[in-house]
């Protein structure tokens, strides 16, 4: 199945399947504190994570945030994301397959303001779009994608690396077909979802991001949707694709644990007018109160037991890492 080709000039136009980058990892953006402990990690931004009386993870609203109208839970819950990745700490996993790609560009069939982000949705009846190799056993099947961003360029990301934020993440959301008829079920289900996460640094704009960017004023209000025609995912990817992967859950209601999450160990540049045009956006519907859209991210979770595996020995280690953008103080 060929998907539509990337635009022309686009940074990301011929992803590779697998290679192994330079020691040099990605730009960061600003340190990010960690949580004095898995007990309670608090974010002034969105809400407050901790533990209910079940034992299991909760989030609880911020007043007047559009997502949560009160605490979400999942009982006894051991995998929750985003989190804090460690490089020193992962685990180079030789065994990891090469992730296989391939997108039907004309499966794209809207873009929408859900009242949280924006969301690109996808024919998921398509059976060979979507994604296989890397950590997986079955072939994903493509749903949608949409980004998590901040109020400023400072953060936004939802996972970090080595306790720095970038100022968006971007999530391509696929499903089990093989082992699940539909995605509702996908959700609920063990292995049920791999989404492919990547990071958005400033730098040079990014001729695919813009298709999508110039559509955001037709979208300005929570469910307002309009049509942005043939789309290829594979051009917002990094040229090289070795990846972090581990076991973890949505970052929104319901919370599932039934993500496989595939990080993309590179990040992509977008300029600071198109990041900022996230912004424009609003949580809100017509009518209504206008609440900007921005620090829609969920705060880091404790790692716990669980292992990252790296897809490449280039990021295991402090000697590998190299930050040139800002830090902070």
């Amino acid at each position: 199945m060929a998907s539509a080709p990337c635009p022309s000039g686009s940074q990301n136009s011929q992803p590779s399947s697998h290679c192994h980058c330079s020691a040099t990892f990605m730009t960061a953006v600003t340190p990010l504190p960690l949580p004095p402990s898995p007990l309670k990690v608090t974010s002034s931004a969105l809400s407050t994570y901790g533990k209910d009386q079940q034992g299991g993870s909760q989030f609880k609203a911020s007043p007047g945030h559009p997502l949560w109208t009160g605490p979400v839970s999942v009982t006894g819950g051991t995998r929750q994301s985003p989190i804090n990745i460690l490089q020193r700490d992962t685990v180079y996993d030789p065994q990891l397959k090469p992730l296989s790609i391939s997108y039907n560009a004309a499966s794209c069939q809207y873009i929408w303001n859900t009242g949280y982000f924006f969301q690109v949705e996808f024919d998921d009846a398509i059976k060979g779009s979507g994604i296989s190799g890397g950590p997986l056993k079955n072939h994903y099947r493509l749903k949608q994608f949409h980004f998590h961003w901040g109020a400023s360029d400072e953060s936004g990301s939802e996972h970090a690396v080595d306790n720095h934020v970038f100022p968006a993440e971007l999530h391509i959301v696929h499903w089990n077909s093989v082992k699940y008829p539909n995605f509702k079920e996908a959700v609920a289900g063990e292995d049920g979802l791999a989404v492919v996460g990547v990071f958005l640094k400033l730098g040079a704009p990014h001729q695919a991001l813009q298709k999508l960017v110039d559509v955001l004023p037709e979208i300005k209000h929570k469910d307002s949707r309009a049509a942005v025609g043939p789309f290829d995912p594979s051009c917002l990817l990094p040229a090289c694709q070795d990846f972090w992967t581990y076991e973890g859950s949505l970052t929104t209601p319901p919370l599932a644990e039934s993500v496989t999450w595939i990080i993309q160990q590179r990040s992509v540049e977008v300029s600071p007018s198109q990041l900022s045009a996230f912004r424009t956006l609003l949580f809100s519907a017509r009518g209504e109160e206008e609440e900007v859209m921005v620090n829609n991210y969920r705060p880091l979770q404790p790692l716990l037991d669980r292992k990252v595996r790296s897809s490449s020995q280039a990021t295991r280690g402090p000697k590998v890492t190299a930050w040139t953008g800002r830090t902070g103080s």
